[in-house]
């Protein structure tokens, strides 16, 4: 379990700190929740929020809500009720079990009850707790005693449960009510532990040049926490939040690496949104139990147009040692004229065909990032042996003291009974390049790169020549 450090006390003005002695027994918010909201976004966050029938009498009270997150963020915590005051707030995390009742009892006197396992006699004794540090270390009379863990039956009797040690993640605000509150307490706050993710499920058919699509969204909760019929909404976006450096790398690597989609796209739906992202949310309520994962099925496209191409990124000019093989990819139109249309949450792709005999079978995998309705996907699957390329710089050259010349050679190689279609995509050609006496014609593609589509004939092979004329 994670210990919190951070606490909130928000000080009202004109309104004194009360003496232990004036505040009573803790007013517990009554009942189960009346209404309970979850809203989970990508990044280990979620906001939840519950709303809880409150009879708090007037007067200074420490109000009590249970079964809030054990990763609850202090911080962001927000309690609103007609008249309710705020004092100060406490999140207690130490939880009721056998090591913390143990530790808190250091000083403590408890009973030691010891069972013969030949007779099944008992006998109890009455021992003071030393220290927990890496045992249990007891003054029992005028000894000094480990409690040993070695299966002799023995057990601890405690007088009581200590104050401070809560059987479940425990919220306490301090509260001047200036009369008494019979309303609604909503109560919300940000937490870790909860997460999703989507998943997707392609059946791929090459003959009839269409997949049929699936998603699913895979809810993740280790909040330590149950929710029970909650009401569940998934945002997609990116949210933007301060997490230091490391955050930042991990979105930085995920900018470098090759995207699935390969043009954005610019048509609506009708898919709620929030704010600038997606809100995917669950029909029914539901409970999310503490440790589960729980799945929900959120699309299901079965006939979209789709077809498989080759392709093969070259990063930079200069030759190769090695062949290459040509990507193997699944492309498809995310619009509404090809049979989906939908904003897709970022997530993993598996790629399934059907063989010979009608069985599925995996081909492969690629994750895309949030994709817009009208883009272009292009999902990796795998490399084809039999479609290679080799790449050489046939000639480099100054023209001047900041202009260069290379002249380059492809020759791809098909060994496949049948023709096949191999698009190069030559990164890192930024606008100060000019890509010129090309024998197949090419197209810019995006700021940095250009494109030719390769026509290679079966058991055969085409060359791509093409100069390219650099200056900075």
């Amino acid at each position: 379990m994670r210990r919190f450090t951070g606490m909130l006390v928000p000080i009202v003005l004109g309104v004194a700190l009360p003496a232990a002695s004036q505040v009573q027994t803790p007013v517990q918010s009554e009942g189960p929740d009346k209404r309970l909201s979850l809203t989970v976004y990508n990044n280990d966050l979620a906001l939840i929020e519950h709303l809880r029938a409150g009879n708090v009498p007037q007067g200074i009270q420490r109000i009590e809500f249970k079964g809030v997150s054990a990763k609850i963020l202090p911080q962001t915590v927000s309690v609103g009720a007609t008249g309710l005051e705020l004092i100060e707030q406490n999140f207690d995390y130490d939880l009721l079990t056998p090591s913390k009742l143990m530790e808190k009892a250091v000083g403590q006197t408890v009973r030691i009850v010891r069972t013969n396992p030949g007779t099944g006699a008992e006998t109890t004794e009455t021992a003071e707790v030393l220290s927990t540090a890496g045992g249990v270390v007891l003054r029992i009379g005028q000894r000094i005693e480990v409690l040993r863990e070695d299966g002799v039956p023995a057990r601890v009797i405690f007088d009581k449960v200590p104050d401070n040690l809560r059987a479940s993640p425990t919220l306490s605000v301090l509260a001047n009510m200036a009369q008494p509150l019979r309303s609604d307490i909503r109560l919300a706050y940000l937490s870790r532990g909860l997460s999703w993710a989507s998943d997707y499920v392609a059946v791929f058919d090459e003959a009839a040049g269409e997949a049929a699509l699936q998603g699913w969204i895979t809810l993740t909760n280790q909040t330590g926490t149950s929710f029970t019929n909650a009401q569940v909404q998934l945002v997609a976006g990116d949210i933007n939040t301060v997490n230091g450096e490391a955050q930042w790398w991990q979105r930085y690597n995920r900018q470098r690496q090759p995207a699935a989609a390969r043009s954005p796209g610019t048509e609506s739906t009708d898919r709620t949104r929030l704010a600038d992202y997606y809100v995917y949310p669950i029909a029914q309520p539901t409970t999310v139990a503490n440790n589960q994962n729980k799945q929900v099925s959120f699309l299901n496209a079965a006939r979209v147009k789709a077809s498989k191409g080759y392709e093969l990124v070259s990063y930079g000019l200069g030759s190769g040692e090695e062949t290459r093989s040509a990507e193997v990819r699944i492309r498809l139109t995310n619009s509404r004229a090809t049979g989906l249309g939908e904003q897709l949450p970022s997530g993993l792709v598996r790629v399934y065909i059907r063989d010979a005999g009608g069985q599925s079978q995996f081909v492969g995998e690629d994750r895309i990032g949030h994709t817009s309705a009208g883009s272009e996907l292009s999902i990796k699957i795998g490399d084809a042996f039999d479609v290679t390329a080799q790449q050489t710089m046939v000639d480099s050259r100054r023209i001047s003291t900041r202009r260069t010349e290379s002249s380059m050679r492809y020759v791809f190689r098909n060994a496949r009974p049948e023709p096949v279609t191999v698009t190069l995509r030559q990164e890192d050609l930024s606008r100060f390049n000019r890509v010129n006496k090309e024998s197949i014609k090419g197209r810019r593609t995006d700021a940095d790169s250009f494109a030719w589509d390769v026509p290679v004939p079966a058991n055969g092979e085409t060359e791509l020549t093409f100069t390219v004329e650099q200056w900075w």
